[in-house]
């Protein structure tokens, strides 16, 4: 069985050059573009592919040799959001972000827009898959790399991602603020995991200003240069 591939971008500087190299790979891989809002843009998703889960690979993602989109999800599994680990190339952390994700096709086209982080809006069923897929190369520029850097930690030091554990939140959290200033940009993840931490501890109980990490003009405001 192979499931659809979609691929979501929204004006990153690696995207072209990442999808090509995932449709050299794949040829049938999909391309999502321009939809603007992350919840809005994998529904666009969700309508686009055909099979009852569909792959979704990241902009910013840069897939490796080893990974091959060949899971199949047994009908046990079928409401589960399957998220792969990946590699951050400034800090070496390895987890869930950035990750591929394999998706529910109907949960995901009536998934709760309302939740800031947008993978746990989809199904109550979460399962962390232990194969890493992908470096998330998010660090191409500085805005990028502080916008990366601000939105995870947000949704770390506010707790708003469902189930997670706290032992493994904090100390993410911690290596985002404190490691990998010598990488390219570097200075800015930093910065960026900083004051999302801040603003996350700020507005923990505030859901509107948490949703505001979706809004990449009300980012862009934010990081200021």
């Amino acid at each position: 069985m192979r499931y659809d591939i979609i691929f979501i971008s929204y004006n990153e500087p690696n995207a072209d050059k990442n999808f090509a190299n995932l449709k050299a790979r794949f040829p049938y891989a999909q391309r999502v573009d321009s939809v603007k809002g992350i919840h809005q843009a994998h529904i666009a998703g969700a309508r686009k592919a055909f099979t009852k889960m569909f792959w979704v690979v990241d902009a910013d993602a840069v897939v490796l040799d080893t990974f091959n989109f060949d899971h199949v999800v047994s009908e046990y599994d079928i409401e589960n959001v399957h998220v792969w680990r990946s590699s951050n190339p400034i800090n070496d952390l390895e987890y869930g972000y950035g990750g591929v994700k394999l998706l529910p096709r109907k949960l995901t086209l009536n998934m709760d827009i309302t939740k800031p982080d947008m993978t746990t809006s989809i199904s109550p069923l979460f399962k962390a898959m232990p194969e890493v897929s992908n470096i998330t190369a998010f660090n191409v520029d500085a805005f990028n790399t502080w916008k990366s850097a601000f939105r995870e930690c947000v949704k770390l030091s506010s707790k708003t991602i469902d189930r997670q554990d706290d032992t493994d939140t904090n100390y993410r959290l911690n290596v985002w603020c404190t490691r990998g200033i010598d990488r390219p940009f570097g200075r800015e993840a930093i910065e960026g995991a900083v004051q999302g931490k801040q603003y996350g501890l700020e507005n923990k109980d505030n859901n509107e200003a948490l949703k505001m990490i979706n809004d990449f003009n009300w980012l862009r405001e934010r990081f200021g240069r």
